[in-house]
Formats: structure tokens, C-alpha cells, sequence
């Protein structure tokens, strides 16, 4: 199987992750995607032909290994990879939608077509909830699909066409236990890592926005302050204005007084 195209897309999504984020494509990359194919692939690849059964009745094997293991844990493994870092389609598809937007209109529209805010906020945020969420399905099947997280080295079958209880082994028991603890403990770091990056954007964003709330209301309850004064600088002229209608009305009745009669 070619994993071309999911390193192509953790290495597209690190251009718009937070640091947080980065670690998470590190992790995933390294210790899940890499182990997975230098290492556990091989391990269970032959998984079906060395599972062996103490009897030779035609078709027992081959039902007491779909029983116990009706899904491959490396397929359940590949399955679960790909389901984790499809949602980072998500961020990549809206960046690249910022900007054929700004082509089409031809100037700028953001301040940068990656920087996490507004509906790209939401959608970085989407996406780290869906990650988080397949994580934990993906773990609740390997613990109820297999009872467990254990690799027994033995399994007892008595399902038709078996004539009786038959003994089953199960090839390289604890190599494959080993690898399934590491798939455990990378599953539950990653969860960690997502709620944590979670967490701190919308901490980040939260305060940034009270930050803006607060300067606004800061400038406004200011600017309420200023609008007494420039009414009180206006009273003065509006005064002065009285003061020379009236100083002006004693001529003006002294003139008509001196014209007509005495007053």
C-alpha cells in the first residue's frame, strides 16, 4: 500500500498548524505512520497462514480465525490512520478556497490566506474535534473487537464445521501485544495532543476577543467623556453672542429715544 499521499497531506497541513499542531504531525508521521510500515506490516502479514489449529477438518481454521478476528488489527491500524488525518483535509480545502477567492476578486482579502481566525478558526477547530473523536472510536474497537488489548497465545474454538473444541495458536503473540501497547499509548498521546491544542486556541481566542471588547468600550466610554466639554466650549461664544445682542439693545432704544421722545 502507497502512503504517498498521507505524508503529502501531514506535510501540507504543518504550514497551518500552531506548534501544538506540528507536534501532533510529528507524532503521527514518525511513530505511527513510519512504525507502521517498516515494522508492523511485516509482522502481521502472514497473520492468517500461521494461525494453526490442532485438527485438520477442512474450513475449522478458517472460522475460528474469522471469529476471533474479524477485522486484522493492521487493517483496523491503516484504517484508522487514514480516518485520523482525513479531517486535516479540512484546513488545507479552506485555505486553498482564501485564495482563489483573492484571485478572483484580485486583491487582498486577508492578512494571511493560512493565519487561524475567523471561519478558518471554526474549521481548524472542526477538524480537531473529528481527529479526537475517530481516535477514541478507533480504540473502543480494538478493545471490544478483540477483548481487549492482550494477544492470547492460545484460543479455544468450537464453532462448525469444528467436530469439538479445538486449540488454536496464534503466530508471534507478543511481538504483535508490544506493537498493539505502542498503537494504544500513540492513540492516547495524539487525544492528548488535540484536546490540548484545542483548548489553548479557544483560550487564545477568548481572550483576544475580551481584549477587543474591552478597548472598545474603553474608547467609547471615552469619547461619552469628551462630548460635555465641546458643549461647554460652545457656551461661551453662544454667551458671548447674548452678551453683545443686549449690550446693542440699550443703543439701539436710546436711538429711537432720541429721535421720537424722551424716555
Amino acid at each position: 500500500m502507497s502512503w504517498g499521499f498521507l505524508r503529502d497531506l501531514l506535510s501540507g497541513v504543518n504550514k497551518y498548524s500552531t506548534g501544538i499542531g506540528r507536534i501532533w504531525v510529528a507524532v503521527v508521521f514518525v511513530f505511527r505512520l513510519l512504525i507502521y510500515i517498516v515494522a508492523a506490516e511485516n509482522i502481521w502479514k502472514y497473520e492468517h497462514d500461521e494461525f494453526e489449529c490442532n485438527i485438520k477438518q477442512p474450513g475449522c481454521e478458517n472460522v475460528c480465525f474469522d471469529h476471533f478476528f474479524p477485522v486484522s488489527h493492521i487493517s483496523l491500524w491503516a484504517l484508522q490512520l487514514i480516518m485520523v488525518s482525513t479531517p486535516s483535509l479540512l484546513v488545507v480545502f479552506h485555505v486553498a478556497y482564501r485564495e482563489n477567492r483573492e484571485k478572483h476578486h484580485n486583491q487582498k482579502l486577508y492578512k494571511s490566506a493560512g493565519e487561524i481566525d475567523g471561519g478558518l478558526l471554526c474549521t481548524y477547530l472542526i477538524s480537531l474535534i473529528l481527529k479526537t473523536g475517530f481516535e477514541i472510536v478507533f480504540l473502543y474497537l480494538f478493545y471490544k473487537l478483540y477483548n481487549g488489548f492482550k494477544v492470547p497465545r492460545l484460543v479455544k474454538c468450537d464453532i462448525r464445521p469444528c467436530p469439538n473444541t479445538v486449540d488454536c495458536y496464534i503466530s508471534k503473540p507478543t511481538e504483535k501485544m508490544i506493537f498493539l501497547y505502542f498503537l494504544v499509548a500513540t492513540s492516547c498521546l495524539c487525544i492528548a495532543l488535540n484536546l490540548s491544542e484545542l483548548s489553548y486556541l479557544i483560550f487564545k481566542y477568548s481572550i483576544k476577543c475580551y481584549l477587543k471588547r474591552y478597548v472598545k468600550k474603553h474608547q467609547g466610554s471615552k469619547s461619552d467623556c469628551h462630548k460635555p466639554e465641546i458643549i461647554g466650549h460652545n457656551r461661551p461664544a453662544a454667551a458671548g453672542r447674548f452678551h453683545n445682542s443686549s449690550l446693542s439693545l440699550p443703543l439701539n432704544i436710546q436711538d429711537k429715544c432720541g429721535k421720537k421722545a424722551p424716555c
